[in-house]
């Protein structure tokens, strides 16, 4: 399960942008706090959610068009160093009186923009830092997007110190604390990743299994549980593993047929070429009445557990391409949220080994053409 970057939009989108204000106002806090005390906090907030104002043009974009701005040209290194240089000088002006200088003022642009974009890029979305010259979505799949054990440190050590004077040292020292806890649990989860990789790869080796590559990331709110998504050309495998596990627990893997040939009925479509650069390239495809119903594997799945000894997979993230050339072709479904306690309280008993609870005979389902799919394992 995974309410991911793509879900916030309608399942409480200022959430992960807390964090980026908190990002923001801990860079403000660093360059400006002991000049501009807690207005450093509050420009430091607002600079740090800038990129994601691209959020704006939505309205105005096709589906497909918004896939391709979002996390595009406003997280790009290009846009943080001209905002950087053309801001900086009228920022001094304003802050003429507290002598901030315009070397400062700059830094301090680039800092906050910049690690909105480095955040970013721990999670699984994809972001492109090189457009407009490259497409390509660097993404490290690190961190869920909402992670209250990052963000918590920060917001604790910033509202703590902007009780104090700015001249108070124990200020700057307060957000070094914060800023240092929370990129240690960003290292803790690389080492995470790095140790669930290394026994996915040797399940893959001890079944002689052949793939074409694989990805890992974390489970929701969490560095403990991770999915890894295993690409065999015609078919996905997805499993998971607790970083509590021994690494000769042997994983059971899912198996979902990825039919390319539902794919190639629609694939010199703009709208299924942007669904496959989105995705990059892990998608699957089935055939409806009327278009291709398309997910993005990636983002994980919702687990439904109605039927017994049954476990249904979502794919949070789909949609549905129409063959008609009208209109939006490309429709994003709703996501499922009605049984996200028990998904959550499953995922937490899997954590710690209860393997039972969180599996079963898998389907698929999320398709509004189709009854569940009855998928295959390999345990």
């Amino acid at each position: 399960m995974a309410l991911t970057d793509g879900a916030r939009r309608k399942n409480g989108w200022p959430v992960d942008s807390i964090t980026q204000a908190a990002l923001g106002a801990a860079m403000g806090e660093l360059l400006l706090g002991r000049k501009l005390g807690n207005r450093a906090l509050a420009w430091g907030a607002l600079f740090g959610t800038i990129p994601d104002l691209d959020v704006m043009l939505s309205p105005f974009l096709d589906t497909a068009r918004k896939l391709d701005v979002h996390r595009g040209l406003s997280h790009s290194l290009l846009f943080m160093i001209a905002a950087s240089f053309g801001l900086a000088g009228l920022l001094q002006k304003r802050w003429k009186r507290d002598k901030v200088s315009k070397a400062r003022a700059g830094w301090f642009v680039f800092l906050a923009l910049s690690t909105h974009v480095l955040i970013d890029c721990f999670t699984v979305y994809g972001t492109m830092v090189f457009s407009p010259f490259s497409n390509y979505r660097v993404g490290f799949n690190n961190l869920f997007i909402i992670d209250l054990f990052y963000t918590l440190p920060l917001l604790v050590t910033l509202v703590w110190g902007g009780f104090l004077t700015k001249k108070d040292p124990k200020r700057l020292k307060l957000c070094v604390r914060g800023l240092l806890i929370s990129t240690g649990y960003v290292g803790l989860s690389l080492g995470a990743k790095f140790w669930v990789s290394s026994a996915f790869d040797a399940d893959l080796a001890r079944r002689k299994v052949k793939f074409e590559r694989r990805m890992e990331a974390p489970t929701p709110f969490n560095i403990l549980l991770w999915r890894s998504v295993v690409d065999r050309g015609d078919e996905l495998w997805i499993g998971y593993r607790s970083v509590f596990e021994s690494s000769s627990t042997p994983v059971k893997w899912v198996v979902i047929p990825r039919q390319r040939e539902a794919f190639a009925t629609v694939a010199d479509t703009r709208e299924a070429k942007t669904v496959d650069g989105f995705s990059d390239g892990w998608w699957i495809a089935r055939k409806t009445a009327t278009g291709v119903w398309l997910a993005d594997m990636r983002f994980g799945e919702t687990r439904s557990w109605e039927k017994k000894e049954t476990v249904d997979l979502r794919p949070v993230f789909s949609w549905l391409l129409s063959y008609k050339d009208e209109g939006d072709r490309l429709r994003t479904l709703p996501r499922e949220t009605r049984n996200t306690g028990e998904i959550l309280k499953r995922m937490g008993g899997r954590i710690f080994g209860n393997r039972e609870k969180w599996e079963g005979y898998p389907r698929l389902t999320g398709n509004p053409a189709s009854l569940p799919e009855q998928l295959n394992w390999e345990d």
